[in-house]
């Protein structure tokens, strides 16, 4: 179980994160939404250690991860799986290399059950054989698949995923949703999903929360998150921008054009 208590992220004067609570059951694929610059991002770097909060609590398996130092908070990085947005794999290591990294830092196996390992996750993700390819002859979506195989390698107990479908097509990342329901189903996993896309976030989320300002507006099952009365829930959905005025007279400094040839 992932458990957040009263935390805040604020530098200066801007607050990033207002005082959150949230509790995140074992077993559960939560999908955080949220526009750009609402918190997301900094709330999967306050859970993989990347960042300390301002205050407030988090909670990993049980262990208040807050007041970790390094070496301690290793030890609960062993039990987190993470998806980055744009892969972040090892261009001058093979695609079972950048599988096999993990395991190899931070595991006693042999390098035949290593080997072992990679062949069946990459197997898992639909890319059996590709030990020895390098990522820079993968697609944008096989580089996330190979991702998602990094991430699983070490029996992840909590995968988070950072925007996997950006910059995918709607075939690839359909694909992508699957093999994240897939996952879950597969080693019973907790995961937490940031995402942008609606179609993807219905169809893997037990539950979906909306983070606005820092702070989260809803948090109900995808079904009630679809039905919801509240005004942004339905504007996030459907996709309408908020109404702006705007004002009939351009500022003066924008009023003329000047072409120099």
């Amino acid at each position: 179980m992932i458990e957040l208590q009263d935390v805040v992220v604020a530098y200066d004067t801007r607050v990033i994160l207002d005082h959150i609570n949230l509790t995140i059951p074992d077993g559960e694929t939560l999908v955080i939404l949220g526009g750009s610059g609402s918190g997301k991002s900094t709330l999967l770097r306050l859970l993989i250690g990347l960042q300390r909060p301002t205050s407030g609590k988090i909670f990993v398996d049980g262990t208040e991860i807050t007041s970790l130092n390094e070496e301690e908070f290793n030890k609960v990085r062993l039990k987190m799986g993470m998806v980055f947005q744009y892969s972040a794999l090892f261009d001058s290591m093979t695609v079972g290399e950048n599988v096999a990294f993990g395991l190899n830092q931070h595991s006693y196996k042999s390098k035949d059950e290593i080997k072992a390992i990679v062949a069946e996750r990459l197997d898992w993700v639909g890319l059996g054989g590709y030990e020895d390819y390098m990522p820079s002859e993968l697609s944008g979506g096989m580089k996330k698949r190979v991702s998602l195989a990094r991430a699983i390698a070490q029996d992840a107990k909590f995968i988070l995923y950072d925007e996997p479908s950006s910059g995918l097509d709607p075939i690839t990342s359909g694909t992508i949703s699957m093999l994240i329901k897939g996952m879950q189903s597969r080693l019973g996993c907790t995961s937490i999903v940031v995402t942008h896309d609606m179609q993807s976030a219905f169809y893997v989320a037990d539950r979906i929360a909306l983070l606005d300002r820092g702070r989260f507006i809803e948090v109900s099952s995808a079904e009630e998150f679809k039905h919801s009365t509240n005004k942004k829930v339905q504007q996030f959905i459907n996709g309408k921008a908020e109404e702006l005025t705007i004002s009939a007279s351009l500022p003066r400094a924008c009023s003329s054009v000047r072409t120099v040839l």
